[in-house]
């Protein structure tokens, strides 16, 4: 059974003008019950008595109705997560809400003041397509009929602005945002509302870039995707329905020998932090990638059961990744690569989950002499996953840290760029 507390602001505005304000609560108690290998589950944001009398009874009507699963029920017992001596949890500094949460006429002044801040930051700056402030907290309880009972409680805070520059078919559109577990983390709100217009304007006078195999460097936000490729293929959804490129992959090389990606459940003030996983197994610090060959998959205890194999603790994904660096910061990466392209933007969902063959709509700049040198649009950057991953020349140190995928910027030593000719 799991119960569940959240409640958050969000405010937008636009040119100057308030669009929306909208506070929000919402809570909400989930039952699963199993007979023998039968599943059935239910749930409720009623909690009044006979609401929740009721959900359990059609959990149970539902269980009588469903055919055996050999891989349904509880994970195991012996890995169940356990408090420390003192009889409570690790701390992982993830509770930080912030008083802006019931004071929503802040809550808008900082996001007319990010707005401000890029329309004032450059003349050709003359639309906005707004800035947002959200603030949330939430606490959710997970019990089982092994004895488990785990708490989990968060705060999460954002402020994004994006802007307009140019006209007609000139136009170019982009932004920043940050967002943080502590408000005290966030970037300021002028900050951001420059920044958005600092990398809008940069997109200004796109050129139009020859087809042909280039290097290319992915900024550490587009990076974060590459390493959602990677998720998404060896999950165990994915491996027992038969529909990943990585089948059959754990224990083999897929990143060059240096290459690793370790798994910090514990990690303080992180996205994904977590004491234990969404059955109540105990989460644990290991490699998922390590001297570039896969160490293991991601799986539940669901998922492993079908496999034939044991519960990873992820029974609803990962708890923050760090990718590791084996080169300097942005500028570094730029002056290594010399000549190729920088990815700022992907577009579309090319990407086939069986074959790995990846197409996708880009633009960024053109890189010359290690320095950036005009921006390009309307291109495609393809290849197989499998080659980019064993093409990756170097990972960078400016991590962006707005993800539980902690990854810096990634270089790929070519791929087929398409775009004239």
């Amino acid at each position: 059974m799991s119960c569940s507390e959240e409640t958050g602001l969000n405010v937008s505005v636009r040119m100057g003008e308030v669009e929306t304000v909208e506070a929000s609560r919402d809570r909400g108690i989930a039952v699963t019950v199993y007979f023998g290998q039968r599943k059935g589950s239910a749930s409720t944001a009623d909690l009044r008595e006979d609401s929740l009398a009721a959900t359990v009874e059609q959990a149970c009507s539902i269980a009588r109705h469903t055919e055996d699963d050999a891989a349904a029920g509880l994970a195991d017992a012996e890995l169940m997560a356990t408090p420390q001596a003192d009889g409570g949890w690790r701390d992982l500094d993830d509770w930080h809400p912030w008083e802006v949460e019931h004071d929503p006429q802040r809550a808008i002044a900082l996001a007319l003041t990010a707005e401000q801040a890029g329309r004032d930051f450059d003349a050709r700056i003359e639309n906005s397509d707004g800035s947002s402030l959200g603030t949330g907290t939430s606490l959710g309880v997970y019990a089982n009929s092994h004895g488990f009972i785990g708490r989990e409680r968060g705060s999460q805070h954002s402020i994004g602005s994006a802007f307009i520059a140019g006209r007609g078919d000139a136009m170019q559109r982009d932004g920043w945002y940050s967002i943080a577990l502590a408000a005290d983390d966030l970037e300021q709100a002028a900050a951001i509302g420059r920044r958005g217009a600092e990398r809008t304007v940069s997109r200004l006078a796109p050129r139009k870039l020859a087809t042909g195999r280039y290097p290319v460097l992915f900024s550490a936000e587009m990076a974060r995707s590459l390493v959602g490729h990677l998720l998404g293929a060896v999950s165990g959804t994915a491996l027992y329905r038969r529909a990943s490129f990585l089948l059959d992959s754990a224990g083999t090389r897929l990143f060059p020998e240096w290459f690793a990606i370790e798994e910090q459940p514990f990690l303080r003030r992180g996205f994904r932090s977590a004491n234990f996983d969404a059955e109540g197994v105990a989460t644990r610090e290991s490699a998922l990638v390590f001297d570039g060959v896969l160490q293991r998959y991601i799986l539940g205890s669901y998922s492993a059961r079908r496999l034939g194999l044991k519960t990873t603790a992820n029974a609803g994904g990962v708890h923050n990744l760090q990718v590791a660096a084996n080169a300097g910061g942005f500028e570094d990466l730029l002056r290594g690569m010399g000549r190729g392209l920088l990815v700022t933007e992907l577009m579309g969902q090319g990407v086939n989950s069986i074959t790995g063959d990846y197409s996708r709509g880009a633009a960024g700049f053109w890189v010359e002499n290690g320095e950036i040198a005009h921006p390009v649009d309307g291109i495609t950057v393809a290849g197989n996953l499998k080659d980019m991953f064993r093409a990756i020349e170097a990972v960078g140190s400016d991590v962006d840290p707005r993800s539980h995928v902690r990854t810096g910027s990634i270089l790929i030593g070519a791929m087929t760029v398409a775009g004239e000719g």
